[in-house]
C-alpha cells in the first residue's frame, strides 16, 4: 500500500495511546518496523504494560519513545499530539465489571479521555489522523432469548440476516457503563469527522488475541483461559458455555489498523467492525475442548451466572474492511491459539524465576 502523504511528506510520527497495552504494543512494534517514529503513551495501570514497554525498547530502541502519561491529563495530551501525523487511540478502561464498580472513573477514562484527544487534535493539529479503538459492546446484548437458538453445542442467531455477522449499520444499544462510555467516545470520534472535518476512523473490535496479551477474567478471555489451564487453576464460565464469539489473531488486527492508517483519506469518517468474522468463531465449550487437546487434559471449569451485558452470540461482519482495503483474516483460529499458548508457556516459565508478571488487574 502507498503511504498517505501529509503536507507533502510521508506520515512518519505516530502517537499510540495505550501503546504498552496488548494491541497498542503490537501496533507500535509494527509501525516502528516500517520506519515510523512512534510515541507509545501509557499510564502503566494494567498488568503487563511494564513488560511490554521493555519489549518495545529492546526490540526497537530509539524508534519508539515511551511516555508515561494519562489521557485524562489534557496538558500531556496536548503536548504529545501537537507534533504528530497520526493518533491511534487505544488507551481505555476495558472491563465491564470494573465499569459497574466505578462508573465515574470508567466515564472519565473512556469518554472524557477520548474527548481530550479529539479536542487536542482539533485545536492544535487538525491534519492529524485519529483512529479509535471501539468495541462490539456498543451493539449491546443484540439478541434476547428468542433471537438465538442452540445448535451443535453453540448459540446461533435465529435470523438469516445475521449470516455474515453484525454489520456497522446495526443500531447502537449501549448496555453497561462500559458500553455507554465506549459508545459515547465512538460517536464523538465519528462526529468530529462530520462536524470538524477531522480525519477520524472508528474500529469496533471483537475478540483480539495473541502474544503480549496478559489476559485476566475481565478482559482478554482467550489468554485468560489458556493461562488458567497452564497454571492448572479453574476457569469460571459465566452463563452456560454455549456463547459464541469471533476471534482475530493480533497480527491480522495490526494489519487492519495499519491499512486504515495508510489509507486514511479514503476511509476518513468511516466506522469498521474488526474481528475474525464468520470463518473464525468459537464457543466457550469449543475453546475448552481445544485447550484440552493442546494441554493433554481438560481444564478445570466452574460455572456461574450470566453477567450484565453478556452477549450469547456475537460475530463481526467484516466485509467493510475487506471491500475497501482488501483486508482478510489470515490466521486460522487453531494456529493462532497454538502461537498464543507457546508465548504464554514461555511467559509463565520466565516469571517463575523472577518477580511475578501475571498479577490480577481488574
Amino acid at each position: 500500500m502507498t503511504l498517505t502523504r501529509l503536507n507533502g511528506r510521508s506520515m512518519q510520527r505516530v502517537l499510540v495511546t495505550g501503546g504498552c497495552g496488548f494491541i497498542g504494543s503490537n501496533i507500535a512494534a509494527e509501525l516502528a518496523s516500517r520506519g515510523r517514529q512512534v510515541i507509545a503513551m501509557d499510564n502503566f495501570s494494567r498488568s503487563g504494560s511494564v513488560q511490554n514497554a521493555e519489549w518495545l525498547r529492546q526490540r526497537h530502541g530509539n524508534s519508539i519513545s515511551i511516555e508515561k502519561a494519562d489521557t485524562r491529563d489534557i496538558s500531556a495530551v496536548q503536548r504529545l499530539i501537537s507534533d504528530v501525523d497520526a493518533v491511534l487511540h487505544l488507551a481505555a478502561q476495558v472491563a465491564v465489571t470494573t465499569s459497574i464498580e466505578d462508573p465515574l472513573d470508567d466515564f472519565e477514562i473512556n469518554a472524557r479521555g477520548t474527548l481530550n484527544v479529539l479536542e487536542a487534535v482539533r485545536r492544535y493539529n487538525p491534519r492529524a489522523a485519529v483512529i479509535f479503538a471501539s468495541t462490539n459492546k456498543v451493539y449491546g446484548k443484540l439478541l434476547d432469548d428468542g433471537g438465538v437458538r442452540r445448535q451443535n453445542g453453540r448459540y446461533v442467531p435465529a435470523s438469516e440476516a445475521l449470516a455474515h455477522g453484525v454489520s456497522e449499520s446495526t443500531p447502537l444499544d449501549l448496555h453497561s457503563p462500559y458500553g455507554c462510555s465506549k459508545g459515547a467516545a465512538d460517536q464523538y470520534v465519528r462526529d468530529y469527522a462530520r462536524v470538524f472535518d477531522l480525519r477520524t476512523v472508528v474500529m469496533r473490535m471483537s475478540c483480539i488475541y495473541g502474544p503480549r496479551q496478559f489476559g485476566n477474567e475481565d478482559q482478554g478471555w482467550i489468554a485468560h483461559f489458556l493461562l488458567q489451564a497452564i497454571r492448572d487453576e479453574p476457569i469460571t464460565i459465566y452463563g452456560d458455555g454455549h456463547q459464541v464469539r469471533d476471534a482475530l489473531f493480533i497480527s491480522d488486527a495490526v494489519r487492519a489498523w495499519v491499512g486504515v492508517l495508510d489509507n486514511i483519506d479514503a476511509v476518513r469518517g468511516r466506522v469498521f467492525n474488526l474481528g475474525g468474522g464468520p470463518h473464525n468463531t468459537v464457543s466457550l465449550h469449543e475453546l475448552l475442548a481445544f485447550i484440552a487437546e493442546l494441554r493433554g487434559k481438560p481444564p478445570r471449569v466452574i460455572f456461574s451466572t450470566w453477567r450484565p451485558g453478556d452477549q450469547p452470540w456475537y460475530v463481526s461482519d467484516v466485509r467493510g474492511l475487506c471491500d475497501l482495503l482488501g483486508w482478510i483474516p489470515r490466521t486460522a483460529l487453531a494456529d493462532g491459539l497454538r502461537k498464543l499458548e507457546s508465548w504464554l508457556e514461555q511467559l509463565t516459565a520466565s516469571s517463575a524465576t523472577r518477580a511475578p508478571l501475571l498479577e490480577t488487574h481488574a
